[in-house]
């Protein structure tokens, strides 16, 4: 009897022994995760994904996460090319493509690009103006993915986008900007102002060459000016006419005889 339990013993010992080496053997990788196996110190190779065997005590393995990292790039206060000094904060995407260098290359791949963003983004800065940076900032953009992705090269990353978000100026630039804009829209208003009076005269100039050429359009204009303050009802308005329109009309108005010659007086 105790031999059967010391035997029972012994079998359970090796079924867990047996669970152990397996689960320190068998690795199970996601789709979007790759193992870096070292034996005995030395890469070996990157695998995955799926089931992945390694010898126990022998290999050790790195998972690498394959998926776009989103690294949050603090506020940072740099000066401009034009002596402002500002603050601001970007956003970096950035993905492995070589796990074997990610882990190799360098002993923190995040923290290392997070370093190197930062420093990137306060000398890209210092190299811009101001107006460069509000108006331009797609570009600022550009360079700095492009000057990120060239110092992570070596070390298996790939920076796809690197986005300025915000940009604080101080107090006194704002109040400037703000009057800068103002001072802008006034001259603006100004010139408008001013090219409609030279349209309008320009106008009144034609106006007044026609009605020269042709004095039964200053009588019409006349008329038609009648026309529009008779339609306002509530108040007396005395309207001077020109001698020529009266005589105009007491001529038209004077009876004609059948010949059509002008009738004599009956005394002559």
């Amino acid at each position: 009897m105790g031999g059967f339990i010391q035997f029972l013993v012994t079998f359970g010992l090796i079924i867990l022994a047996v669970i152990l080496v397996a689960q320190t053997a068998i690795k199970i990788l996601k789709e979007y995760e790759r193992g870096v196996v070292f034996r005995l110190g030395r890469l070996q190779r990157v695998k995955g994904p799926g089931i992945v065997f390694i010898i126990p005590f022998v290999d050790r393995m790195v998972k690498v996460d394959l998926r776009v990292i989103t690294l949050d790039i603090p506020t940072q206060e740099a000066i401009t090319k034009d002596n402002v000094t500002v603050k601001v904060n970007a956003v970096t995407f950035f993905r492995v493509v070589d796990p074997g260098r990610a882990i190799v290359a360098v002993e923190d791949y995040r923290r290392a690009t997070w370093q190197i963003s930062q420093t990137t983004l306060r000398s890209v800065l210092g190299q811009s103006d101001l107006d460069e940076l509000l108006i331009h900032r797609e570009e600022i953009n550009q360079k700095l993915q492009m000057i990120i992705d060239e110092q992570t090269e070596p070390w298996g990353i790939k920076v796809g986008i690197v986005e300025v978000k915000d940009v604080e100026l101080p107090e006194t630039m704002k109040r400037a900007m703000s009057a800068q804009a103002e001072a802008e829209r006034e001259k603006r208003a100004k010139i408008i102002n001013a090219e409609g009076e030279f349209v309008a005269a320009q106008q009144l100039t034609e106006a007044a060459s026609t009605m020269a050429r042709e004095p039964m359009a200053l009588q019409l204009r006349y008329l038609q000016t009648l026309f529009t303050i008779s339609a306002e009802k509530n108040s007396t308005i005395i309207f001077p006419i020109p001698i020529e329109f009266m005589g105009m009309i007491s001529g038209s108005s004077r009876p004609r005889s059948a010949g059509g010659a002008k009738p004599t007086d009956e005394a002559s």
